[in-house]
């Protein structure tokens, strides 16, 4: 790598744990750190910010620009802007997807985190380099007019008042010799929530990379580790910017530990093995069409679900996958219709041990300029006078987790009981049996915005 050039890394974390009390943080409690742009560096310096690069909640008791955890919610569903400001991100999300199906195995990517950490990166590109990630990223407006709008949405998405753990943080990890333009710093600061923590790249790469990944495992009680693998950053890096996203949320209807029963599971046509199956009947939202069965599982308070979509055929997900896109997503999900459903679903837990590299597929998807160093312009972050100097994308990493069983609260449990009405002989449910690979969403309801998405191809696998 050439001497002094930036390598931008940017990251995902995610943490779905409706089962894990131990590690359940308190849902009002809002996260909290300084604000720091310059001089000192620190390791506990931390921000709240929205899940496409928000106006979001900061701790600081200098700041002034960023509304507090408290302020009220805004529906997402309010504005046209948010509304194309979702859909864009799902519209990147399933292109990337496309890529990403190829992989083997099971699978856990957030759109909703890599938009955040490429939208402020995109926040200080110019002329080809702007135009190319826009286009990528399905961008409508200005840097301006998104991060206005991505505000509106973390508001409602982080509000307090949702009886889920919904938190996002934002930082850049700069190193202490090299200037950055103050004009970017102070808009991701404002608009992402984003401090800038000094680091030693020149002299102690390995050490600046520790910190970086020890300040993602405390973002995500402690589920994404080693987020930037060995050699992922080194003397020449001189900037690096990182998104961390946490989840935490209980059924409305809780499975009962009681039901969970050992099962067959296809994992291939000619393959089969027992897993630990969760039973329920309950009132669902469902579909089935085009090949397909989906349902809707609500987390409690109903504002964020997860909808998981099976296959008819045992070896039809490759199939699905090729298919589905975000508009069809919304197709399938507007379809839907309450019924009551016998919903089998194997528990599952998904947490590769290594990143993905989104380089080579974000250059494949057209954001070209970005990743070359004679061509990449990043004049707004850093504009030093040597052209061996300026800034480049070298790698984006990106990890996930999640992890799904019974598990929800008591009142939670109560509300899951399905009674029919006095008298009336009872109905036979639909059967949703999530039995071979599937495929699930974890999306917010109002916007429509994908948090999450992924597949199950063994539920035995992490």
């Amino acid at each position: 790598m050439r001497s002094s050039i930036l390598p931008t890394l940017l990251s995902l974390s995610l943490s779905l744990l409706a089962c894990d009390d131990s590690v359940r943080p308190d849902p009002q409690s809002p996260s909290t750190g300084t604000t720091t742009q310059t001089a000192q560096p620190s390791s506990t310096s931390s921000s709240t910010a929205s899940a496409l690069g928000s106006a979001a909640a900061s701790s600081a008791p200098t700041s002034t620009a960023t509304p507090t955890a408290s302020a009220p919610a805004v529906d997402p569903s309010a504005t046209d802007a948010v509304t194309k400001l979702a859909q864009g991100s799902n519209a990147f999300g399933f292109d990337l997807y496309q890529r990403l199906q190829k992989e083997p195995g099971n699978l856990i990517i957030s759109p909703a985190s890599i938009t955040t950490a490429l939208a402020m990166t995109w926040g200080g590109a110019k002329g080809e380099t702007a135009a190319e990630m826009k286009k990528v990223l399905h961008f409508a407006g200005s840097a301006d007019e998104v991060m206005a709008t991505s505000g509106k949405l973390a508001l409602s998405l982080e509000s307090p008042n949702r009886p889920i753990t919904f938190r996002i943080a934002n930082q850049l990890f700069g190193e202490k010799t090299f200037k950055l333009e103050q004009p970017f710093l102070d808009k991701t600061k404002s608009a992402y929530g984003a401090p800038l923590e000094l680091l030693d790249f020149k002299a102690s790469a390995e050490d600046a990379r520790g910190k970086i990944n020890g300040w993602v495992a405390q973002k995500t009680e402690k589920r994404i580790t080693d987020l930037i693998p060995k050699n992922g950053v080194d003397t020449d890096t001189r900037l690096v910017l990182v998104n961390a996203i946490y989840f935490l949320g209980d059924w409305q209807d809780p499975f009962e530990k009681e039901r969970t029963t050992p099962a067959a599971f296809s994992t291939t046509k000619t393959t089969k093995i027992d897993v630990p199956t969760m039973n329920q009947t309950a009132h669902y939202k469902h579909a089935k069409q085009d090949g397909v069965q989906a349902i809707e599982l609500p987390y409690k308070g109903g504002d964020m679900s997860m909808v998981i979509i099976v296959p008819d055929a045992v070896d039809g997900l490759g199939a699905v996958e090729k298919s589905l896109d975000a508009k069809k997503l919304d197709e399938l999900v507007n379809s839907m219709k309450g019924a009551k459903v016998w919903a089998s679903i194997p528990k599952f837990e998904i947490a590769p041990p290594a990143s993905l590299s989104l380089g080579d597929h974000l250059k494949a998807m057209g954001m070209k300029s970005a990743f070359d160093s004679g061509k990449a312009d990043f004049t707004l972050i850093a504009n030093p006078p040597s052209p061996a100097d300026r800034l480049f994308i070298g790698n984006v990493f990106h990890k996930g987790f999640v992890k799904v069983d019974e598990k929800g609260t008591e009142a939670a449990a109560a509300t899951a009981v399905v009674m029919p009405r006095a008298g009336a002989a009872p109905s036979k449910p639909i059967e949703f049996k999530a039995d071979r690979p599937f495929l699930f969403v974890i999306r917010d309801n109002a916007s429509g915005l994908v948090l999450f998405m992924g597949r199950v191809v063994d539920p035995s696998k992490k």
